[in-house]
């Protein structure tokens, strides 16, 4: 049971990311290179905020829970501002990337737009996201041990795979909208990333009212999905001419 456990929550939390990773990126060379960076980027804005958070809990009254739970909270909204303050530093090097790219191209032009970085750094940030949401879970699933045997939700393993399912796809979405709001200095659409942010991590405080941080949360994936798809061009037209496509058994030309 522990290991249909481990290898189900397994293909939830990273089976999508892995087929955009297949299909998406794993082709070209420089993608990966721009993923493996926006991980990277993600895991040092982590480290940096753990520290500040470690600091601040051994500076602290162990035996104040109210204090206690305050700087967990302070923890978790420090953390999401860093990671979008890593986002922007993260646009910035890869648009310093862009005009070198073009300098060193033939025809003056990139082999890869801002928009193309903007997802495959998305995906890079929501990866190792997921990863470091998940790893002490599925190490845990496969046992020794029986979850909820003591009463708790038996909800746990399966609610942490969707949940980070949505964190990686998010992390995606909110990548596409936050280069575009630096590309276009709309600064509201960077406002709005970083609000979804911290309603998304400020729901999982609901737990264990599970239902109160993924509805939330897969919410806020539809919205920036749907956001993340207009500003990339597509359209409701696109998409009916795509479903048709579908339909008829024809195979639609993927743009690169």
């Amino acid at each position: 049971m522990t290991l249909a456990v481990f290898f189900g929550c397994t293909f939830i939390a990273f089976g999508p990311a892995f087929g955009l990773f297949l299909f998406t990126i794993a082709h070209d060379p420089l993608r990966i290179i721009i993923l493996i960076a926006g991980a990277f980027f993600w895991l040092v804005s982590l480290l940096l905020s753990s520290l500040i958070w470690f600091i601040a809990v051994k500076a602290s009254d162990p035996r104040d829970e109210l204090l206690q739970k305050g700087l967990l909270i302070f923890g978790v909204m420090f953390s999401v501002l860093l990671q979008e303050a890593f986002r922007f530093l993260y646009y910035k090097l890869l648009r310093k990337a862009i005009e070198g790219l073009m300098a060193l191209s033939e025809d003056g032009c990139s082999p890869i737009s801002i928009q193309q970085m903007a997802y495959v750094a998305g995906v890079g940030f929501g990866l190792m996201s997921g990863a470091f949401s998940m790893i002490n879970l599925l190490a845990d699933a496969l046992g020794p041990g029986t979850v909820g045997i003591h009463g708790d939700s038996q909800l746990y393993f399966l609610t942490s795979a969707f949940m980070t399912m949505v964190l990686i796809f998010l992390h995606t979405f909110w990548g596409i909208l936050f280069f575009h709001g630096c590309e276009h200095q709309r600064w509201w659409e960077i406002t709005a990333v970083i609000a979804m942010h911290l309603a998304v991590s400020g729901s999982t405080f609901c737990n264990p009212l599970y239902v109160g941080s993924l509805v939330p949360s897969y919410l806020l994936m539809a919205t920036a999905a749907a956001w993340a798809y207009l500003l990339s061009g597509g359209s409701a037209q696109n998409l009916q001419r795509f479903l048709l496509c579908l339909q008829s058994g024809a195979s639609p030309q993927l743009g690169s």
